[in-house]
């Protein structure tokens, strides 16, 4: 996921591990995604969603959804 928004959005992106089970995308401090509990199913929310999430926060003025 981070060498796609690396790729489709030009951005810098860091990787840091999480506890088992946890998925989150922060954009400046604030999360933006959260997989939830379906993350411990291995159900993770789409690369698309994330990507248009992310861009969108991108896009917003002064950050805010």
């Amino acid at each position: 996921m981070a060498a796609r928004l690396r790729r489709e959005l030009a951005i810098d992106v860091d990787t840091v591990h999480g506890r088992y089970g946890e998925y989150k995308v922060l954009v400046d401090g604030d999360v933006v995604v959260d997989g939830g509990p379906m993350v411990m199913l291995g159900v993770m929310p789409s690369s698309r969603t994330i990507v248009e999430t992310v861009r969108d926060r991108l896009a917003s003025p002064s950050g805010t959804p």
